[in-house]
C-alpha cells in the first residue's frame, strides 16, 4: 500500500439514481436506495475525505446529462468531490469547478483530443484535472472509450505519455469492474512503476483489506463491494491510513 492513500468512495448515477454496473455494461445495471446527497453524508459520516461520482448518462452519450445534479451534489457535499461524465469541454469543466468540485474527470477527449486536453491541463491546472484511462487487458492494456463501448487501437503508455504535466490518472481495468475478482495487482504496479509523474487510483476489483494492502497506487476507487456490504467503508479508511 502507498503511504498515504486516498479512498473515494464511487457513486455512479442513472437518471438521478445511484446504481452500479457489471464491466461497464448498460444492460447489467443494479439500482441502490440511497439518494445521493445522502450517500455522500453516509460516505462523510465513515471518515472519507473524497467522493467519485459518475454522471453514467454524459459518458454513454458523450455530453453532460446530469450535470445540474453533480453542481448540486458539489455544492451541497460536505466531502471533496471528483466528478466524472460528459466532460467534453472547458465549459464543462468550469461549470463544475465553479460548483465546488474538486477534480473534474477526463476521459474519452484524453483519448481522441490531445491538444484539447493539454489546453485544459494548461488553463484549469493539473490538481483540477483527473485524466481517467479504461482499459482492456490483451498483450497490451488498450484503452477503451465511450463507456467502454469503443476501442481506441491505443496503448494505457501511449495516451499517459502524451500528458508530462498531468498529475491523476484514474486507470480502470475494464476485466475488473464490478467482478469481485480483486484487482489488476501486475498492471497497476507496471504502471505506478512506468509513470511515476501520476497519482495514481485504482479502480475496478477492490473487494477487500487485503486488496488494499497490497497496492502500491496513491489512491482506490471503491465501487460495488462497498454497496453490497462486502467492504465496509469505515474498516477500509481505517486500513489505508
Amino acid at each position: 500500500m502507498a503511504d498515504i492513500m486516498i479512498l473515494y468512495p464511487a457513486m455512479d448515477l442513472i437518471g438521478g439514481r445511484i446504481v452500479r454496473l457489471r464491466q461497464g455494461r448498460f444492460d447489467e445495471v443494479t439500482f441502490f436506495d440511497p439518494a445521493p446527497a445522502d450517500a455522500l453524508r453516509s460516505f462523510a459520516g465513515a471518515g472519507a475525505a473524497w467522493a467519485h461520482v459518475v454522471d453514467l448518462d454524459g459518458a454513454r452519450v458523450g455530453a453532460p446529462a446530469q450535470h445540474a445534479l453533480l453542481a448540486d451534489l458539489a455544492r451541497s457535499s460536505p466531502l471533496k468531490l471528483q466528478v466524472a461524465g460528459g466532460v467534453r469541454s472547458a465549459d464543462h469543466v468550469q461549470t463544475l469547478l465553479d460548483a465546488g468540485a474538486a477534480r473534474v474527470v477526463i476521459g474519452s477527449l484524453a483519448v481522441r483530443d490531445p491538444d484539447a486536453t493539454a489546453a485544459l491541463l494548461e488553463r484549469f491546472g493539473p490538481e483540477r484535472i483527473t485524466l481517467s484511462l479504461d482499459v482492456r487487458v490483451e498483450v497490451e492494456p488498450m484503452v477503451a472509450t465511450h463507456g467502454w463501448q469503443e476501442d481506441s487501437g491505443l496503448s494505457l503508455w501511449d495516451v499517459a505519455m502524451r500528458y508530462p504535466e498531468a498529475r491523476h490518472l484514474l486507470l480502470t481495468d475494464i476485466g475488473r469492474d464490478g467482478m469481485l475478482e480483486g484487482p489488476n495487482h501486475a498492471l497497476l504496479a507496471q504502471a505506478v512503476e512506468r509513470l511515476p509523474h501520476l497519482a495514481i487510483q485504482a479502480s475496478g476489483g477492490v473487494t477487500s483489506l487485503d486488496d488494499l494492502h497490497q497496492l502500491t497506487t496513491d489512491g482506490a476507487i471503491l465501487g460495488r463491494a462497498m454497496w453490497e456490504g462486502r467492504l465496509d467503508l469505515a474498516e477500509a479508511l481505517d486500513a489505508s491510513r
